[in-house]
């Protein structure tokens, strides 16, 4: 009975046409949708070459590894250069940046570096860490100078250092611009659309349960008092529907991939784990709202499509501010919000080397999902009918 109802309930959603466009071909549109309405937007906030001045005294000449480095990130012949760089005097630099025509300027007292600006953004910040990358790279040559002259070395520090820079121009370690390659301020946007194609797999799981009702359908007043184990039925149809989900959840992310070319880095089964705990959560989700609310299928649709958009809303499917602004004032609200965890689980495995804040999502996920099951569970047990 279990496998004639499974088989029965995966060919009756499949063939909901309504149920399929929501489930299926929504999100794939509204990835179109986000490939026309936002790529130009992102093409003109990616990070672009920008001026800066160097003050090209004795100190600045006779260091060689800021001469190297600065030559490195402003060759024109490197499409992803950071900077056009002006070799001025210090006057001239100054005048420079009071008639705002750099971002800031460079000047070396001493060895030390400092900089000028006239505001903060990014542009500045830019300039400011790779001043502090190079000052670290020196500092580590510098370091392994005592060691080298206590074994009877004679070593030059800037040669040293020099050393590095050229490791660095032979991509032995290369300092670049690789924000126009790697850095997508729309990824997110991708991200929260799987969070919301998981959550519409409530609609599915909703359906599937809703079969199985008396007060809902036919099929359920034959269930009711039919001699099957209840548990039986309700178990092979969430299963049914879970894996229908999965097979829409499957499709969005190869259109993302394959057509998009949205890039999830290379942890492909953490991705794949995520997607099926996430739509787990999407699942439970509908079970919850389909025992729990006593209302028509239509009024139930429209509360998993409700919930589920404002979920993907504060998730930051309309701007990435507003999650920021709740992860910094409501930090609670994104923890039980399920796209707002799918979101941040595939935004850790992209930005972030170590993957604990990943598996804390799964498990607030999980945990979501058992809380959602439990409730249905209580609630379908004291569903009792006077009549049939």
């Amino acid at each position: 009975m279990f496998l004639h109802n499974l088989k029965y309930t995966i060919k009756t959603l499949i063939k909901n046409k309504s149920l399929i466009f929501w489930s299926f071909a929504f999100p794939i549109l509204l990835g179109m949708f986000f490939v026309m309405a936002f790529s130009d937007i992102e093409n003109d906030e990616k990070l672009k070459a920008f001026d800066i001045a160097i003050v090209n005294d004795s100190n600045f000449k006779q260091d060689e590894v800021y001469v190297e480095t600065f030559k490195e990130l402003s060759d024109k012949k490197n499409k992803d250069r950071l900077f056009n760089v002006k070799y001025v005097s210090k006057k001239k630099a100054s005048k420079l940046l009071d008639d705002k025509k750099i971002e800031g300027y460079l000047w070396l007292d001493k060895n030390k570096p400092n900089l000028a600006f006239k505001s903060n953004g990014v542009r500045q910040t830019v300039l400011k860490f790779v001043v502090e990358e190079i000052e670290e790279n020196k500092k580590i040559a510098i370091d392994l100078v005592p060691k080298e002259m206590a074994k009877g070395n004679k070593l030059d520090p800037n040669q040293i250092a020099a050393n590095i820079i050229n490791k660095r121009n032979n991509n032995e370690v290369k300092l670049n611009n690789v924000s126009n390659s790697n850095l997508s301020y729309m990824i997110i946007e991708y991200y929260t659309l799987i969070a919301m194609a998981c959550m519409y797999g409530g609609m599915i799981s909703m359906t599937a349960l809703n079969q199985n009702l008396a007060n809902m359908s036919k099929k359920g007043k034959r269930v009711a008092i039919a001699p099957t184990k209840k548990s039986v039925i309700a178990l092979s149809s969430t299963i049914g529907s879970y894996i229908v989900s999965l097979i829409g959840i499957a499709l969005l992310m190869l259109f993302l991939v394959f057509v998009l070319d949205v890039d999830f880095g290379t942890n492909i089964g953490l991705i794949v784990l995520l997607a099926v705990v996430g739509d787990l959560a999407g699942i439970s989700f509908g079970i919850l709202i389909a025992s729990v609310f006593k209302v028509s299928e239509g009024l139930k649709t429209g509360i998993i499509i409700s919930v589920s958009m404002l979920f993907s809303v504060f998730s930051g499917m309309m701007g990435v501010t507003l999650k920021y602004v709740i992860d910094k004032n409501i930090p609670i609200l994104n923890m039980i919000n399920p796209n707002s965890l799918i979101t941040d689980g595939f935004y850790s495995l992209y930005y972030y080397d170590s993957v604990d804040r990943y598996f804390n999502n799964v498990l607030y996920l999980l945990i979501f999902s058992a809380i959602c099951i439990f409730v249905s569970s209580l609630s379908l047990r004291r569903d009792r009918y006077d009549s049939i």
